[in-house]
């Protein structure tokens, strides 16, 4: 019978060896994607919202004095963004109109939105963003009312 008990207890230390051979192997892999930048901190390794859908990145904006039309302002905002207006040509005269609007007062401030919510305030219930992300492209089209 002890020898039994001995030959159980020894299998079980090999067991609970093996088992934190295992847990100490598998550990860094766990958290692979966790990188450390600093004594005590970790981040993730892997893009933000933000990264991964450009037109979710939140902005805060005042525009310069310079910026007084919803045309202007629409650039402002897409200059640092990755996207661009689609070209003229390309859109409705609804649009070419749009954009030739004066800023209105309440907008000299924007934020913080999400930079898609900041692009539709600008251009106001009336029209729905387009957005082309292949080619990183915004266009408005204008809302078409149902007959009532």
């Amino acid at each position: 019978m002890r020898r039994f008990q001995r030959r159980l207890r020894s299998q079980y230390r090999r067991l609970g060896s093996v088992l934190i051979l295992l847990g100490l192997v598998s550990a860094p892999m766990a958290f692979a994607t966790e990188i450390q930048v600093g004594r005590y901190a970790t981040v993730r390794a892997l893009p933000t919202q933000e990264q991964v859908q450009l037109l979710s990145a939140i902005v805060n904006v005042v525009f310069p004095t310079s910026v007084t039309t919803v045309g202007q302002a629409m650039h402002y905002l897409l200059e640092l963004s990755g996207y661009r207006l689609a070209d003229e040509a390309a859109a409705s005269p609804a649009r070419a109109a749009l954009l030739k609007l004066p800023l209105p007062q309440g907008h000299p401030a924007l934020g913080p939105m999400p930079l898609r919510t900041a692009l539709e305030t600008l251009a106001g219930p009336a029209f729905r963003l387009i957005e082309d992300p292949l080619h990183r492209l915004i266009s408005l089209e204008r809302c078409i009312r149902p007959a009532i």
